[in-house]
């Protein structure tokens, strides 16, 4: 289930990152990685509460 790919932070992925931390209310970090991963077509596995509920995420709760 391990594959990563390493890509270049490009303006098309600044200018989407700040639209959609604006509109989904996502610290910097989290929307620099949806962004990217919107963009790319990778699916975001998380399981940081501030993804749930987005296209593209599949976000399972950390257990207790």
């Amino acid at each position: 289930m391990q594959q990563a790919r390493v890509v270049d932070l490009l303006p098309e992925v600044i200018h989407m990152a700040a639209r959609v931390g604006k509109d989904h209310h996502l610290p910097l970090a989290d929307s620099v990685v949806y962004a990217t991963g919107r963009l790319y077509g990778a699916i975001v596995w998380t399981q940081d509460s501030d993804f749930k509920g987005l296209e593209g995420v599949r976000y399972t709760p950390k257990v207790k």
